[in-house]
């Protein structure tokens, strides 16, 4: 079956996104979480049998920083090769935005290797794009030298914007975006305002959001997170979804599912060593 698409720049794309911080080791819970990652999930066995889950139900498009981490980028194309399937690479990729000559050469390189991956949206990486911003002018300055940079190699160019001022600046100046990453969760999990702040931005974003984190990195379970996500989102936006295994994938496929369906989703219960009639 397929997910429920929408589209961005004219591109359909699931409305699950298929998150990496699992293949990377980016727990967001600490060192020995991140060692645990490394060696139990973020083999290329491991990311192949994740992404061939979604896979199963058309969530075609990933993303991550692909164009400054081969590794990743080598899982994603092992799952290619056995599946016969494409998928949308949406990279986020670390620019190096000093106002230089030699900076500016130094990004458009991470830029021609973004599309030489065959990335099709290329979203500047929080980090870089936070620098250019001016909170009193309201500005992101010189942000059309690497949305130019990004569309001379073929790209669609977004903003990864963690801090959400930027989707603001970014509609209010009619900056060439196509798209936005926002973290958004029910906890507030690294969100620099209040979650009723974030969806009004989200709500009035111009163009369709990318919303990542939506279990907190774990701190709150898929059922409360998901639900949550996709009963305050708008139809054009999406929830871009991490998983520790192949099965998570389909639990959180379903879990999704039913939210949008307005159902109960069809789980297996909770493993105890005493079950009662509750959670059985």
């Amino acid at each position: 079956m397929n997910f429920p698409r929408t589209s961005a720049a004219g591109v359909s794309l699931p409305r699950i996104i298929i998150g990496t911080n699992w293949m990377f080791g980016w727990s967001h819970r600490g060192h020995a979480a991140d060692e645990y990652i490394k060696e139990q999930h973020a083999t290329g066995e491991a990311a192949k049998k994740i992404i061939g889950a979604f896979l199963q139900y058309g969530i075609d498009a990933i993303m991550g920083p692909f164009s400054t981490h081969s590794d990743c980028n080598d899982k994603v194309k092992r799952a290619e090769d056995e599946t016969g399937k494409k998928i949308i690479r949406i990279d986020t990729p670390i620019l190096n935005v000093d106002d230089s000559e030699a900076a500016r050469k130094e990004a458009r390189a991470v830029i021609k290797n973004s599309a030489k991956i065959d990335s099709v949206f290329c979203l500047i990486h929080h980090a870089s794009c936070e620098q250019l911003i001016n909170k009193n002018k309201q500005t992101m300055d010189r942000l059309g030298d690497y949305t130019d940079m990004i569309r001379e190699e073929g790209l669609i160019p977004g903003l990864s914007a963690h801090m959400p001022e930027i989707i603001q600046y970014s509609d209010k100046n009619n900056y060439d975006v196509e798209t936005y990453i926002q973290i958004f969760n029910c906890l507030g999990f690294l969100m620099q305002v209040e979650v009723e702040s974030v969806i009004k931005i989200i709500h009035e974003a111009k163009k369709p959001v990318m919303t990542i984190k939506p279990m907190a990195a774990g701190r709150t379970t898929p059922y409360i997170g998901l639900t949550f996500n996709w009963n305050v989102l708008r139809a054009q936006d999406m929830i871009t979804v991490g998983c520790i295994n192949e099965h998570e994938v389909h639990e959180n496929v379903e879990i999704s599912l039913a939210a949008l369906e307005k159902r109960l989703p069809n789980l297996e219960g909770r493993s105890s060593p005493a079950k009662n009639s509750i959670i059985k």
